[in-house]
């Protein structure tokens, strides 16, 4: 909260923690201040209106041609195509008649819309952003796909089950309810628990504190390279996305390739945990994971690997440890994590003063960002895939969509502390500080451009949480030796990407220290896509920032403080 604003009253506090519960977290405020914004300059452009009524007749007249070669037998060219991401409409059902006119009509006027809200002078971009959205959202729910009258795939799987698919929709709508309103998981979960068919590598708890349980993974080679690999994941999420199925296991993969691995597991914070601070993740997180290394591997310095906020994180423990001359790193790996917040990517829409403001009140009242309430952000952000496609598939067509490994992970969210999670989007999504050098940790400024450890860093091409030219920043950033890596995928799937996964590509460049910068659209065409997996690149890369082979470290080190506590993985990504 900025120093000048008077600390709220506890009962504004409820209140907006009551309106924050009602509306999912967004802030009518700051959706009426958008909209505000939006239909003033709107309604000062005459030339805008003008303009918008003209394309409302070039598109009916489209339409309606269109509409008359239907009708006459024609086969003509479709007015319009779906963007490359909307897959809503490929079915063949959908080129029938009158089914071809009604999604042709639809995605006209999602087009029409999209330019009433966008292209107007004066209008902030972060205002328009919000408006195009919420317009997006209001159509999407409007889409001939979700209604049975209008959807030819429902009505013919209605006349051909006679009816038993919505029987079967209705039982999933009401196990889904019940399973909510109980605190159960999602149907499906359950085939995935951790510890039984996913996060099975073997290894053992070396070190637990209020904040992280450390894991320490079994060799699975007679000789391991001398510097350990430590993970740090984001605490947003459970930390087993990097340690899946065994045939898609990032961890699994590297220590088959002779890395003595670690791993943070945050633990779930609960009500008394609201106080728990940024310094608090960095201290009792980052560094006291580093500090059991050290007991544990002593002489050896560390490959450190962030993933998405873990990579931020980790980030600023680099350039902390840089300030103080501290040089246990030996490499920084950083995967879809962004050190710079000035394109966040559509998380943005859920960041300003008014937004923030709610938020914290909500989280003021319960001490924790409840799970549920993040990811129904992470839900708007896709709709048309997480929230509208899945309602057809499972209570109108009566399908079950088959969990997999990653979906049933995605489902075991964290919360996160109100304390915490201020201070994050206050300072680094709202203020950016970490990439102005405002950033401070025990009262001291940090600086990115400190590090001078080798980096890896990889971004995803449809990344919607950390857009990939929002991770290239990295190279502006450090005047170090920096690779860069693109992966196709999204933010989870596209780091997820085994060898032998079918479809992958990546583009990789690598820059010396004090070489110039690149831009990220001239880089995109210089490098050539590659096909295949991008984990045996970085492994490759690891391997020649690595010693040659030694006998494995010992499990644990009970002489100094770290014994084995148990197997993993551990009891903190059991929490729920």
């Amino acid at each position: 909260m900025p120093s000048d604003v008077e600390s709220p009253l506890p009962s504004d506090r409820l209140i907006h923690a009551a309106l924050g519960r009602f509306t999912g977290g967004l802030s009518p405020a700051s959706l009426a201040l958008a909209w505000t914004d939006w239909a003033l300059h709107l309604a000062a452009s005459p030339g805008k209106w003008q303009r918008l009524a003209e394309k409302a007749v070039r598109k009916s007249a489209r339409l309606a041609l269109y509409g008359g070669k239907l009708m006459a037998g024609g086969k003509p060219e479709p007015c319009i195509e779906p963007l490359p991401q909307d897959r809503r409409f490929r079915g063949e059902a959908w080129q029938r008649w009158p089914y071809n006119l009604i999604y042709q009509g639809f995605l006209l006027n999602q087009q029409w819309w999209h330019n009433v809200t966008t292209g107007i002078g004066g209008v902030s971009a972060h205002h328009e952003q919000v408006v195009e959205f919420v317009a997006r959202q209001l159509l999407d729910m409007a889409s001939p796909v979700n209604f049975i009258a209008t959807n030819p795939e429902i009505l013919d799987a209605t006349v051909r089950e006679g009816g038993w698919n919505l029987v079967r929709g209705a039982a999933n709508c009401i196990d889904d309810i019940e399973r909510m309103m109980a605190g159960r998981p999602a149907a499906g979960t359950e085939a995935f628990r951790p510890g039984e068919q996913v996060a099975v590598t073997p290894g053992r708890v070396v070190w637990r504190n209020r904040l992280i349980e450390l894991i320490q993974y079994a060799p699975a080679t007679p000789q391991v390279h001398p510097e350990p690999v430590l993970f740090v994941p984001a605490w947003i999420m459970k930390y087993y996305i990097l340690d899946l199925s065994p045939h898609n296991s990032l961890v699994r993969y590297l220590v088959e390739r002779g890395h003595t691995v670690f791993m943070i597991s945050w633990h779930n914070p609960v009500e008394r945990d609201r106080d728990l601070s940024m310094d608090d993740y960095l201290r009792l997180g980052v560094l006291a994971a580093l500090d059991a290394i050290r007991a544990i591997v002593p002489g050896q310095r560390v490959n450190a690997v962030g993933y998405c906020l873990g990579g931020t994180l980790l980030a600023m423990a680099a350039a902390w440890l840089a300030r103080r001359g501290d040089d246990r790193l030996r490499t920084m790996t950083l995967l879809a994590a962004q050190t710079d917040f000035t394109e966040p990517g559509e998380l943005s829409l859920f960041i300003d003063e008014s937004q923030l403001n709610l938020l914290e009140d909500s989280m003021w009242n319960d001490g924790y960002l409840d799970n549920r309430q993040m990811a129904g952000a992470f839900q708007l952000l896709r709709s048309n895939d997480l929230i509208w496609s899945l309602m057809v598939q499972q209570y109108l067509l009566g399908r079950r969509q088959k969990m997999t490994d990653l979906m049933a992970w995605n489902l075991d969210a964290t919360r996160m502390p109100y304390r915490m999670h201020s201070e994050y989007l206050h300072r680094l999504f709202l203020d950016n500080d970490l990439a102005a050098g405002r950033y401070r940790i025990a009262g001291l400024p940090i600086a990115l451009g400190d590090i001078r450890t080798p980096v890896f860093a990889v971004g995803t091409e449809s990344d919607h949480v950390a857009p990939w030219r929002s991770a290239y920043k990295i190279n502006m950033q450090l005047p170090g030796e920096v690779s860069f890596l693109l992966t196709s995928g999204g933010h989870n799937a596209g780091i997820i990407s085994e060898p032998g996964h079918p479809g992958r590509h990546y583009r990789i460049g690598h820059r010396r220290a004090g070489s110039h910068y690149m831009d990220p659209e001239t880089w995109y065409q210089v490098q050539q896509a590659q096909e295949g997996s991008w984990w045996p690149e970085w492994a490759d890369w690891l391997r020649r920032h690595s010693g040659e082979p030694v006998a494995p470290p010992p499990m644990g080190a009970a002489g100094q403080g770290y014994p084995p506590l148990g197997p993993a993985p551990g009891t903190y990504v059991l929490e729920r």
